[in-house]
């Protein structure tokens, strides 16, 4: 009889030893669900970029495009999707770079800037209000069944709760 070794490289697993072969493939399949799943709630890194910059329009940021090679060069120098303040005398100006999407630069003055963080404030809370009401929306979910609710009855602050 020829011994495993040199029949094929392959070899069983010892006696009472499990192959891990299955349990990495069913844990292949979950993270690839997962991640399938994840994207699908996702916005491309383009479509926040584009919704940042209807915001920016909506509040009154001017829209400066990158159309000459000094001003291809400058738009380069500044760091892309963030504001950057800049200070003349007294006034403020707030510049956003785009150099993916528009090509283009951003200018708002102090109050502009004021207005489009009001407006991520209000998106911030409506969104939440949002999650909420889906939070809550269910008729199926019984809240009986957890019983009395409140302070003094084993639920609410210092239980996780």
């Amino acid at each position: 009889m020829i011994p495993c070794s040199a029949r094929s490289p392959w070899r069983p697993p010892a006696r009472g030893a499990r192959s891990a072969k299955p349990l990495r493939t069913l844990a292949g399949l979950a993270v690839l669900a997962l991640t399938m799943a994840g994207l699908g709630a996702c916005e491309t890194a383009q479509q926040h970029v584009q919704r940042r910059e209807d915001a920016l329009a909506a509040a009154g940021f001017e829209v400066k495009p990158a159309n000459t090679p000094e001003r291809q060069a400058m738009l380069q120098r500044l760091p892309p999707h963030k504001f950057v303040m800049r200070q003349k005398d007294d006034t403020v100006d707030y510049v956003y770079a785009d150099p993916l999407v528009c090509n283009c630069l951003y200018v708002g003055t102090q109050a502009a800037y004021d207005q489009l963080k009001e407006h991520e404030r209000q998106q911030h809370l409506a969104d939440e209000a949002q999650m909420t009401a889906q939070m809550y929306s269910d008729s199926r979910w019984n809240w009986g069944a957890w019983g009395p609710w409140g302070p003094g009855w084993g639920f609410g602050p210092g239980w996780g709760w």
